[in-house]
C-alpha cells in the first residue's frame, strides 16, 4: 500500500470563504455549550465544499473535538443503506470504543443495523415504526457520545444518498435536544435539479429555525489569483490569471485541473471540452495506470485494495507502481483507513466512467462480480450483498443479477432500510421476465420473503413467484412511509391474481393490506376493503390469512360500528388463531374480544381478560401486543371512572414501549394518560403529557387525540382561541375520513364548548344536532354524556340572550331525547346523568337546590375535581338565588374557587368570584369567618368597567348594535363603537356576541334573591 504522496495542484492556502469558516467555528463554539448544531453546505461540483470542511474540521481537532467523516456511495440506484452514517460512526467507534459501547448499552442488536460491528443485526421486529425507532436509539446514542466531549459528523456527497439516509439525517437534524454534538451535510448544488430525491428534504430542513445552510459562490478573480499563487508558489502573470478566471468561472477545482493540464506541458492547456480537462491527467499516465484508473471509476465512490488486485489481474508490485503513478498525478487518493482508494474529485471519476465503452463497462462489473463471488473477505461483510447486485447488474447479467438484487432486498429489510427494500424488489420486478424460467424455478420464498404467510404451500418447495415479490414490495413500501406506492402495488397484485385465475387467499392478504392503507390514507374508512377479504376467505379452512382477516374485521367493527355483532366475529378470530397455533395474532384478537366484552356491558370480565392478554403477551416478549393491551386498558379504566389506576398502568405502560422505542403505542398510552390526568385535576401533567404524545407520535390518530386533549385543557382554562386552534389542528390530524365514533365525538363536544365560549349558540345547537344524527354507538356513551351536558349548560347559560328563546324548546328535547339511550355502567356516568338533569332544568327556569344537591352528592365521590367545581358553583347559586343557607354557600364558593384556582381556570374562576363579590361572600380561607353583610362590592366595577361602559355592555347583552347603542344613550356611533372596544379588550373576550354570552353567564344584570 502508499503512504502519503504529496501534490502540489492543491493550493496550500486556503483561499476566500472567511464567513464561511466563521459560521462553522462559531456553530462549534455554541456546540459546547450542549446546544446541537446542524448545517449544510451546498454549491456546485468543484467550488470548494470538501476544503472548506477539511478546514474547519482542521480547527475542530485543534480546540479538542473529536471528528468523523462519512461520504454517500454511488454504487447503484438503491446505495447502500445508511453508508455515511455507518462509515462515521465506525470512526467513533475506533477513537472512543469504551464511550460508544457505553452509549449504545442495552441497544447493541437495533443499532448494529446501521453499526454492524456493535453485533448481529436481528431479523425482526418489522413495523411501521421500526424505522422511527432505530432513528430514535441512534439519536440518543449520538447525544450521550457528546455529553462530555464536543463530537463533529460530517456526512459528504448528500446528493447521492440513499432514502434511508437523507431520513435518518432529517430525523437528527429534527431531534436533536442537547449534547456538544455538530452535524454538517454536503451536497452538490447543480445536481439537485427539480424531482431529485435530496430536493424536498432541503425544502423541509430549510423551514427548521435550528439548520443553517451555507451556499458556496465561486471564487472571484481575485481569489482565483490568491488561488494560484498558492498552487504556482509564486506570482502568476495577469494574462495567465485571467485566462484561467475565463475559462473557470471562479470554480476552485477547475482552476487546479487548468493549472495541472498547463504544467503537462499541453500547452493549448484550456481545452475547450471539460470533459476532455478533466481527462488530461489520466490520459498522459502509463497505460497500467490508466487501466486501473478505469477500474476503480467502476467499483463505486471507494474500492478496497485486495478487491482491486483481483479484478485488476495484476500482480502486486505492477498494481502498486500503477497506483502510485495515479496517486502522484493527483487523480487517486488513499482512504484515510489506508484500505482503499477513490478519486480524489467525484468529476474526474464520472468522466472516467463516462469514458468507458458499453462492452468495457459491462466486463468491468462482471469482474467486480466474479471478484466478490470468489471471496467474501475481499470487502466488508454488510457491503457484499448490495455491491454485488449492483455490479452484476451493471454487467447486464440478469440471470445472475436477479438472485443477487433479492438477496440484497433481505439485507436491507434486516437493517430497517425499507426504501431501499422496496427499490431493490422493485429492480428485481423489472428483471422477472428477462430471467430464465429455470432460473426463476430455483428461487425459493423461503430464502427472500418473510410477509406473506404460507397458505397451503410449502416456502421450503414451492417456486418463488412474482406476486410474492409484490407482497414484500407492499409493506416494505407501508413500513417505509410510501403508502401510496403501497397502494398501487396491491393494485397490481390483485390484478395480475385476478389474470392467473385467482388464489383467494393471496388475494384476501392484498385486500387486507389495500384497507389499511386506505385507511391510513383517509381515503376511507377501509370497511369495503376487508369485507371483500372476508368473502374471499368464507369456507376456506383455517388458515394464518384467515385468522388474520377475521382479527382486522372484529377491530373494524370495534372502532367503526360498536355493537353486539362484532362480539361474535372476535370470537371467532380467536378460535381460528388458536385452531392454526397463531399465539400472537390470538392475543390481538382477545384484546378486541375483551373490549367488546367491557363495550356491551360485561366490565368484569372484559377487564380480566385484558390483564390476561397483557401480561402473557409480556411474558412472551410480544412487546407490540402487550403495547395495544396497555393503551386498550387504560382506556377503558378512564371509561370506568377509575383514572389513577389507569395513570398507573399508562406509567407502566409507556416504560415498556418507550423501551421498545415503539413510538405511535407510546403516543396511544401517554395520550390515554393526559386523559385521565385531565379527570383527576393534575392539568399540568395532562399538558405535558399531551404534548409529549405530539413529540414521540408518528400517527395521525395518536397526534389528533393528543391536539384534542390540550383543546379540553385550553376550555377548561377559558382560552377560546387555544382551544379553537388545538381543534382544528385534531381535525386536520384526522381527517375527512376518519368515522371512528371514539374520534368523532369529542370533536363535536370541543366545538361546542368553543361556540358556547364564543357565544354562537346557533353554532352550539347546530353542533350538537350534527352529532345526535351521528349517533352514539355501544360503549360510546363516555364521550356521549360529555357532549350532552356541555350542550345543556350552554342552552342554560344562553337562557335570556336575544335571539335564543327560538329553537331553545326543541334543543333541550333532542338532549332529553338523546341521554335516553345512554347507558351509565359506572356511577361516573350516572353522576353525568343527574349534572345533565339538572342543567336541563336550569335551561328552563326550573332548577332548585334539591336538583343541585343530588348533582353535587353524585360527584363528590368521584375523584373528579374540575366537574366537582363546577357544580358546587351552580349549587351555590342555586342557595343564594333562592335565599337559602349562605354559610353553605360560601363553603361552597371557597372551595369550589381553590379548586379553580389550582387547576387554572380562569372562567370558572372568574364566574366564582363575581358570584361571591355580587353575595358579598369570602372566597379565601383568609377572608373567612362569621358570615355577615359586607360592604357593597359593584361585580362591574370589579371587572374594571366604568358607568358609561356598563351602560353600553348591558345593551351589548341585549343584542343591540352600535347604532342602536348610539340612539339609546346619545352618543355618536363611532363613541358607542370605541366603547364596545374598550369593554372588549376589558373582558378578554374577542366579539360582541362573546362579551353578551359572559354578561350572561355571570349574571351581570340579574340581581340575586335577597338577602335575608
Amino acid at each position: 500500500m502508499l503512504g502519503s504522496v504529496e501534490t502540489r495542484s492543491v493550493s496550500p492556502v486556503f483561499v476566500g470563504r472567511a464567513d464561511e469558516l466563521a459560521v462553522l467555528v462559531d456553530a462549534l463554539a455554541r456546540a459546547a455549550d450542549q446546544e446541537p448544531q446542524a448545517l449544510l453546505i451546498g454549491g456546485e461540483a468543484g467550488v470548494g465544499k470538501t476544503r472548506l470542511t477539511e478546514e474547519f474540521l482542521g480547527e475542530a481537532a485543534r480546540r479538542g473535538a473529536v471528528v468523523a467523516v462519512g461520504g454517500c456511495m454511488e454504487i447503484g440506484a438503491e446505495g447502500l443503506p445508511f453508508a455515511p452514517f455507518s462509515t462515521a460512526l465506525r470512526t467513533l467507534l475506533r477513537l472512543l470504543p469504551g464511550e460508544l459501547a457505553a452509549a449504545a448499552a442495552g441497544q447493541e442488536d437495533e443499532l448494529a443495523r446501521i453499526l454492524p460491528e456493535l453485533g448481529e443485526t436481528p431479523r425482526g421486529p418489522h413495523d411501521e415504526e421500526s424505522t422511527a425507532r432505530l432513528f430514535e436509539l441512534t439519536a440518543r446514542m449520538l447525544e450521550r457520545l457528546a455529553t462530555d466531549r464536543t463530537v463533529v459528523l460530517v456526512l459528504e456527497d448528500l446528493h447521492w444518498a440513499d432514502t434511508s439516509t437523507r431520513h435518518l439525517l432529517a430525523y437528527l437534524f429534527r431531534s436533536l435536544g442537547r449534547g456538544r454534538l455538530v452535524l454538517v451535510a454536503t451536497y452538490r448544488a447543480d445536481d439537485v435539479h427539480r424531482r431529485h430525491p435530496l430536493r424536498p428534504l432541503l425544502a423541509e430542513l430549510d423551514r427548521l429555525r435550528t439548520v443553517q445552510r451555507l451556499e458556496l459562490a465561486r471564487f472571484n478573480r481575485g481569489e482565483v489569483r490568491r488561488q494560484l499563487a498558492g498552487i504556482l508558489a509564486s506570482q502568476p502573470e495577469e494574462a495567465f490569471v485571467d485566462s484561467v478566471f475565463d475559462r473557470s468561472d471562479g470554480n476552485a477545482f477547475f482552476v487546479e485541473e487548468l493549472v495541472a493540464s498547463h504544467e503537462s506541458g499541453c500547452r493549448t492547456g484550456l481545452t475547450e471540452s471539460l470533459r476532455d480537462l478533466l481527462l488530461v491527467r489520466v490520459e498522459v499516465l502509463p497505460d497500467a495506470a490508466q487501466r486501473v484508473v478505469r477500474i476503480v471509476a467502476e467499483g463505486g465512490s471507494t474500492v478496497e485494495y485486495p478487491l482491486l488486485l483481483a479484478v485488476s489481474r495484476l500482480g502486486e508490485d505492477e498494481l502498486i507502481e500503477a497506483l502510485r503513478a495515479a496517486v502522484g498525478a493527483n487523480i487517486l487518493l488513499a482512504t484515510a483507513d489506508g484500505d482503499g482508494y477513490r478519486f480524489r474529485h467525484s468529476l474526474v471519476r464520472e468522466a472516467v466512467s463516462d469514458d468507458l465503452l458499453p462492452g468495457e463497462r459491462a466486463r468491468v462489473n462482471r469482474r467486480y462480480a466474479e471478484a466478490l463471488e470468489a471471496d467474501e473477505t475481499l470487502i466488508r461483510a454488510e457491503e457484499r450483498l448490495i455491491r454485488l447486485a449492483n455490479y452484476w447488474y451493471a454487467a447486464n447479467d440478469p440471470a445472475k443479477a436477479l438472485p443477487a438484487v433479492l438477496a440484497a432486498s433481505v439485507t436491507a429489510r434486516r437493517r430497517h432500510a425499507y426504501s431501499e427494500q422496496l427499490s431493490l424488489l422493485e429492480r428485481a420486478m423489472d428483471l422477472w421476465e428477462s430471467v430464465p424460467d429455470e432460473v426463476r424455478g430455483e428461487l425459493r420464498p423461503a430464502d427472500y420473503t418473510e410477509v406473506y404467510p404460507p397458505c397451503g404451500c410449502d416456502p421450503v418447495t414451492t417456486p418463488l413467484q412474482r406476486v410474492d415479490l409484490l407482497a414484500e414490495a407492499t409493506v416494505a413500501a407501508r413500513y417505509g412511509g410510501e403508502r401510496e406506492r403501497a397502494l398501487k402495488l396491491t393494485k397490481l397484485a390483485l390484478r395480475i391474481l385476478d389474470e392467473d385465475g385467482g388464489d383467494p387467499l393471496r388475494a384476501a392478504w392484498f385486500w387486507t393490506e389495500r384497507s389499511r392503507l386506505i385507511a391510513n390514507l383517509g381515503r376511507g374508512d377501509g370497511w369495503h376493503e376487508i369485507a371483500t377479504a372476508q368473502e374471499l376467505v368464507k369456507g376456506l379452512p383455517p388458515s394464518q390469512v384467515h385468522a388474520d382477516v377475521l382479527v382486522r374485521v372484529a377491530g373494524w367493527g370495534m372502532l367503526h360500528n360498536p355493537g353486539p355483532g362484532n362480539l361474535a366475529a372476535a370470537e371467532r378470530a380467536v378460535e381460528y388463531a388458536r385452531m392454526i397455533g397463531a399465539e400472537e395474532t390470538e392475543l390481538n384478537a382477545r384484546i378486541t374480544y375483551g373490549c367488546l366484552l367491557m363495550d356491551s356491558g360485561d366490565g368484569t370480565t372484559g377487564l380480566a381478560e385484558l390483564h390476561t392478554v397483557k401480561d402473557r403477551a409480556t411474558r412472551l416478549g410480544h412487546t407490540v401486543v402487550a403495547g395495544r393491551a396497555h393503551i386498550n386498558i387504560t382506556s377503558q379504566l378512564e371509561s370506568m371512572g377509575r383514572s389513577r389506576e389507569a395513570v398507573e398502568l399508562a406509567e407502566q405502560g409507556v416504560e415498556l414501549v418507550s423501551g421498545a422505542r415503539l413510538l405511535d403505542t407510546e403516543a396511544w398510552v401517554r395520550g390515554n394518560m393526559a386523559e385521565s390526568l385531565y379527570s383527576l385535576g393534575r392539568w399540568d401533567e395532562a399538558a405535558e403529557a399531551a404534548r409529549h404524545t405530539l413529540r414521540v407520535g408518528r400517527g395521525a390518530a395518536p397526534r389528533g387525540s393528543a391536539s384534542a386533549r390540550l383543546a379540553y385543557l385550553a376550555l377548561g382554562r377559558g382560552e377560546l382561541a387555544e382551544a379553537a386552534a388545538q381543534l382544528a389542528a385534531a381535525h386536520a390530524h384526522f381527517g375527512t375520513h376518519d368515522s371512528q365514533p371514539q374520534h368523532r365525538i369529542p370533536l363535536f363536544r370541543l366545538a361546542v364548548g368553543v361556540a358556547e365560549g364564543e357565544g354562537r349558540i346557533a353554532d352550539v345547537r347546530a353542533e350538537t344536532a350534527q352529532a345526535i344524527a351521528y349517533g352514539f354507538p355501544l360503549g360510546q356513551h363516555r364521550y356521549a354524556w360529555p357532549l350532552l351536558l356541555a350542550s345543556a349548560s350552554a342552552e342554560a347559560d344562553a337562557r335570556g340572550l336575544p335571539g335564543t328563546d327560538e329553537g331553545r324548546a326543541a334543543a333541550l328535547e333532542a338532549l332529553r331525547t338523546a341521554a335516553r339511550s345512554l347507558a351509565t355502567p359506572a356511577p361516573l356516568w350516572s353522576a353525568h346523568c343527574e349534572y345533565l338533569r339538572a342543567e336541563l332544568l336550569r335551561a328552563e327556569g326550573r332548577d332548585t337546590v334539591a336538583d343541585w344537591t343530588a348533582v353535587e352528592v353524585a360527584v363528590s365521590p368521584l375523584e373528579r375535581p374540575y366537574l366537582l367545581a363546577r357544580a358546587r358553583h351552580r349549587l351555590a347559586e342555586a342557595l343564594l338565588g333562592s335565599g337559602g343557607d349562605r354559610e353553605t354557600a360560601a363553603a361552597l364558593l371557597v372551595d369550589a374557587h381553590a379548586t379553580a384556582d389550582r387547576l387554572g381556570s380562569r372562567r370558572l374562576r372568574e364566574e366564582l368570584a363575581l358570584l361571591a363579590r355580587r353575595a358579598r361572600l369570602p372566597l379565601t380561607p383568609e377572608e373567612t369567618g362569621p358570615v355577615a353583610p359586607a360592604p357593597d362590592t359593584d361585580p362591574i366595577e370589579a371587572l374594571g368597567l366604568t358607568s358609561r361602559e356598563r351602560d353600553v355592555l348591558r345593551l351589548v347583552a341585549t343584542g343591540s348594535t352600535n347604532r342602536r347603542i348610539a340612539e339609546e344613550l346619545f352618543i355618536s356611533p363611532k363613541t358607542a363603537s370605541v366603547h364596545v372596544s374598550n369593554i372588549l379588550a376589558k373582558l378578554g373576550v374577542a366579539s360582541r356576541g362573546e362579551a353578551a354570552a359572559l354578561a350572561h353567564r355571570l349574571r351581570l344584570f340579574t340581581p340575586l334573591a335577597p338577602q335575608p
